[in-house]
């Protein structure tokens, strides 16, 4: 199986695990909020939705050797389109545009598969990467939804081992930058309990997070992989399984760590 495969594979099953989470959802619920602060499990399925859509385009201009990436202009109509949706509507209309993007990734060949290079936000991208970025957005705000419906919600193991190979550049892209001037420097070792590992959390006038035990730690972050991982992202509840001590507090990281 090579990375693409891995990624893609999951980026799938996450997808269908959302699918059944949400199928048989009545227009309350799909109206009622999510995890998302300011938005409803219908809004949050309108985003993936709306991304899905954008995503097939841009993947089909890689297919064909353009390498434009997304302007605003372009993708304004289509985040408008969206909005005015009813709840109802943007969930058959997530249905649909997911499905579609998941195929033409599904269809790809081995050459393309190899070849390709996806103009995307974040540059042009290979497979592998571009389908990295779509998973962190599909699962994150998947979880957004099944925590809605059920408080113990987690995100699925599979996801958690993959979203943690590229833990540094959502640390360093999502941080808030008053919160580091603020916090920096700090030397934050941190602690997996689940599975067991050690990294550090370079807190300075950038931040990184490096797979190595940190040296003279000032604070320490305590918890299983799934909850640090989802405090990374902006996820982080009170009644997650996380301890900080020392020099920096859980409400800090939580500052630090804003999400999307």
């Amino acid at each position: 199986m090579t990375a693409a495969d891995r990624w893609t594979g999951a980026l799938r099953a996450s997808s269908r695990r959302l699918r059944h989470a949400v199928a048989d959802l009545p227009p309350d619920r799909l109206a009622g909020p999510s995890f998302a602060a300011g938005w409803t499990i219908g809004q949050v399925l309108s985003h993936l939705g709306s991304g899905a859509e954008i995503c097939t385009t841009l993947v089909e201009r890689g297919l064909k050797g353009d390498e434009r990436g997304p302007v605003r202009e372009e993708l304004l109509p289509v985040w408008e389109r969206w909005d005015v949706m009813s709840p109802i509507e943007q969930r058959a209309a997530w249905l649909e545009a997911d499905e579609r993007h998941l195929a033409l990734l599904d269809s790809l060949d081995a050459g393309q598969r190899t070849s390709l290079r996806v103009p995307y936000f974040a540059g042009l991208l290979d497979l592998a990467s571009y389908a990295g970025y779509r998973l962190s957005e599909q699962a994150v705000h998947a979880w957004d939804v099944m925590v809605a419906l059920d408080e113990r919600a987690v995100l699925a193991a599979p996801d958690v081992v993959l979203l943690w190979e590229r833990i540094d550049l959502v640390a360093t892209r999502f941080r808030n930058a008053d919160a580091l001037t603020r916090l920096a420097p700090q030397r934050v070792e941190v602690q997996l309990t689940d599975p067991q590992q050690t990294l550090f959390l370079d807190v300075d006038t950038e931040l990184h997070l490096y797979p190595t035990p940190a040296t003279d730690p000032t604070a320490l972050l305590t918890g299983p992989a799934e909850s640090v991982l989802r405090l990374i992202y902006g996820r982080n509840r009170p009644q997650d399984p996380l301890t900080a001590t020392g020099s920096i507090t859980l409400d800090d990281l939580r500052m630090l760590f804003p999400g999307f």
